[in-house]
């Protein structure tokens, strides 16, 4: 799945927003709508994995002939605090890709050790994903403590794997350790919401989620951490499967 452009980014936040709306428009009138070309919205469609307007309308309608009685009961303000977190589940599942994942779980396999790093709120994401691993056999390390992060990471043998959890990636100390494995030569993984911030620069392998613009505590950065937290349970997950898998064999 290619990687959205500005206005193509801009057709996906407004269909997020205006999902019940935009099901009763044709494509010329939801060009007319969001002020772009017939064309843009294609592609965008396309990326987001339908294949066209017409199916992506289909899958409106079907999804809302079955919508949870929930939503059914809720008034406009819940429901859009639900639709939200729905949105971000699927989002991010489509921004997901097998080979990724594939590679993913092979490089948690092959290593000797795995390192996971993450600061504040995605602490609990990572602390979750260590206890995992460890009860699968993995050795496993969380990291937390900024100073401890930073000169750990360059202590790190080639034959581990570091695993960094952060919702936008620009976690200075976080960064700095990244640096400090990639020139080690450490593979690294990167779980994140933000596919250019400066952590991606010394990733290996990187999961990209998608973060809603929605916040109800606008004064604080405690952004949902659900769609690092999906990918970390699917690569998790993944790689548990595929380990039982050669057991078995």
């Amino acid at each position: 799945m290619g990687k959205f452009s500005a206005s193509e980014q801009y057709v996906v936040n407004l269909v997020n927003k205006e999902r019940s709306k935009i099901m009763q428009m044709s494509i010329v009138e939801f060009a007319d709508f969001a002020n772009v070309s017939t064309a843009t919205i294609v592609r965008t469609m396309k990326k987001m994995g339908y294949s066209g307007y017409t199916d992506f309308r289909h899958s409106l309608g079907s999804s809302n002939s079955h919508e949870p009685a929930v939503l059914r009961a809720a008034d406009e303000n819940i429901r859009r605090v639900i639709t939200a977190n729905q949105r971000e589940v699927e989002e991010t599942i489509n921004l997901l890709n097998i080979g990724t994942i594939e590679d993913g779980v092979q490089q948690i396999a092959g290593a000797s050790s795995i390192y996971i790093f993450a600061r504040g709120l995605s602490e609990m994401i990572a602390d979750e994903m260590s206890l995992k691993l460890q009860l699968s056999g993995k050795y496993t390390q969380t990291l937390h403590d900024p100073n401890i992060i930073m000169t750990l990471a360059k202590r790190v043998q080639p034959d581990a794997c570091a695993i960094f959890i952060s919702l936008n990636g620009e976690t200075a100390e976080l960064v700095t350790a990244a640096r400090s494995l990639h020139e080690n030569g450490v593979p690294v993984i990167t779980i994140t919401t933000n596919g250019e911030a400066p952590l991606t620069k010394y990733t290996d392998i990187l999961f990209t989620g998608y973060k809603s613009d929605d916040s109800y505590f606008p004064h604080y950065e405690v952004h949902s951490r659900l769609p690092v937290q999906v990918i970390s349970r699917i690569l998790l997950d993944s790689y548990v499967v595929r380990m039982r898998e050669k057991h078995d064999r």
